[in-house]
């Protein structure tokens, strides 16, 4: 996982926390999760087709 390990992982988290507080963490990770499946969608072409004229 892009060569972090689990101490990296711990760190960022408490960094998180600290930064964001504890009842924030839930709705950023929230909106992050549905920008990558919106991003995956369009990728994939799942997404709203597109007219052509």
């Amino acid at each position: 996982m892009f060569g972090i390990g689990w101490p990296e992982v711990i760190v960022i988290s408490i960094v998180g926390v600290a930064i964001f507080g504890a009842k924030r963490i839930p709705e950023i990770g929230r909106s992050v999760g549905q920008a990558l499946r919106g991003f995956q969608k369009e990728v994939q072409g799942k997404g709203e087709d597109e007219t052509t004229d």
